[in-house]
């Protein structure tokens, strides 16, 4: 079983950030899917998480309105596409699988 995280970086405040998360050795087509977050000096935070299928999803307060989460049963891929980045989005991005699956973390970097 793996999970693998890809596309975080730097930019800008005001930026766009698509996280991508790569699954292996489980049917991911059953498996609902997360996205959490860990700021320096805080604990782990659930961002966003997606139905097996696709069609339900559900978002932190502080990210409802910015961020998209999808995911691509055909691709064994689960997504999230950040906007109107923030200082404060500043944080290690995990994706995880609901039977308790992480994946290694991808840094983004929200500033000036």
């Amino acid at each position: 079983v793996q999970l693998v995280e890809s596309g975080g970086g730097l930019v800008q405040p005001g930026g766009s950030l698509r996280l991508s998360c790569a699954a292996s050795g489980f049917t991911f087509s059953r498996a609902v899917m997360s996205w959490y977050r860990q700021a320096p000096g805080k604990e782990r935070e659930l961002v966003a998480v997606i139905g097996s299928a696709g069609s339900s999803t559900k978002y932190a307060n502080s990210v409802k309105g910015r961020f998209t989460i999808s995911r691509d049963n055909a691709k064994n891929t689960v997504y999230l596409k950040m906007n109107s980045l923030k200082p404060e989005d500043t944080a290690v991005y995990y994706c995880q699988a609901a039977f308790g699956k992480w994946g290694q973390g991808t840094q983004d970097t929200v500033s000036t």
